[in-house]
């Protein structure tokens, strides 16, 4: 599950990356175009066994990113609540979220 909220006249949107609890995994990450596919940059938290795991990020609105989760560092896994699906190189799809409905980044 994702959510979005445009931040107020800077071209950026506050995107909420949501996993439910019952994901099974020790560690859990957000992988994307947008933190260079760097599997340390972006870990999901949670706060208690029975909360859902969480990341938060910053982007620039008027963009489509793909991503996928990282479980254990070992087991990739789509978001099947994402915006859209691409096929990538390694013959599997990735999560896209979709800021285009937000317009184009600011220049300024």
């Amino acid at each position: 599950m994702i959510g979005k909220e445009p931040l107020a006249g800077d071209g950026q949107v506050l995107v909420i990356f949501r996993l439910p609890h019952t994901t099974r995994a020790d560690r859990v990450s957000v992988v994307g175009e947008f933190n260079d596919w760097d599997s340390t940059a972006t870990p999901m938290h949670h706060r208690s066994c029975d909360a859902d795991w969480t990341a938060t990020v910053i982007l620039k609105a008027g963009q489509r990113y793909r991503f996928r989760y990282l479980l254990d560092g070992k087991k990739w896994f789509n978001d099947w609540h994402a915006d859209d699906y691409e096929d990538n190189v390694y013959g599997t799809n990735d999560s896209v979220v979709d800021l285009s409905e937000f317009g184009a980044p600011s220049l300024a």
